[in-house]
């Protein structure tokens, strides 16, 4: 399976001067522990990294460091997380049929969800790592008026990785940019496009590191692993 890792974000809302798959968490950077993981996923043979090449020096140092055994590939990252996986999508090697698109910052997703993706996505065109909401969810006007309450039944957070078949993405994010739509993930291209999407049960500690707060409790998770 091929993985690509979007990593060209910026660390404002974490407060930081640099990427914050740069910054240490429990001894490592965070992009060092995603990394880990994919490789100690045995379905992952292959690992793309998306970032700006500004930042390539110190990514491939944090590689070489953890003597990594499968290939990873270094892919220049655009302005938004949807040109980088673009971007990421064409710099795929041929062979690739299906590919899992993963954020750097959930670096606490472990080995068995990647290969449980992986596996899952050789039988349907695209898929995402989710997890049930516990919390009641309201919708809130621009007043700041709550507008409804959805069923808490039927919301699911939204994880990665996410899977898909690569030809149908390739395909989906072509229409993106001649519609200009603009997506938080791939999945959303994929329901735009009418194309469907199934969920493979997430890991409750697999949060997305975005926050001061998150990483204190990355660091937690980690230190009790």
């Amino acid at each position: 399976m091929y993985l690509l890792i979007p990593a060209a974000g910026s660390g404002k809302r974490m407060g930081a001067n640099c990427n914050k798959l740069l910054l240490k968490v429990h001894s490592q950077s965070i992009i060092a522990w995603t990394l880990l993981a994919a490789e100690a996923a045995s379905q992952i043979r292959w690992i793309g990294i998306i970032s700006q090449p500004s930042e390539w020096h110190d990514f491939k140092a944090i590689v070489a460091g953890l003597a990594m055994t499968k290939p990873v590939e270094f892919i220049p990252g655009g302005t938004t997380r949807q040109e980088s996986v673009y971007n990421g999508l064409q710099a795929l090697p041929s062979e690739a049929k299906e590919v899992l698109i993963h954020d750097g910052a959930r670096c606490l997703a472990t080995p068995e969800l990647f290969n449980a993706c992986a596996i899952a996505i050789l039988n349907c065109p695209g898929l995402i790592a989710a997890v049930p909401v516990k919390d009641t969810i309201k919708v809130v006007g621009e007043s700041g008026i709550i507008e409804s309450t959805p069923k808490r039944e039927k919301l699911w957070a939204a994880q990665t990785p996410q899977g898909f078949n690569v030809q149908l993405l390739k395909q989906c994010h072509a229409e993106g940019v001649r519609q200009g739509w603009e997506v938080t993930d791939d999945a959303a291209l994929f329901e735009k496009c009418g194309i469907q999407v199934r969920i493979v049960p997430g890991e409750e500690t697999n949060l997305k590191v975005t926050t001061p707060q998150d990483l204190a409790i990355a660091e937690l998770i980690l230190s009790l692993r």
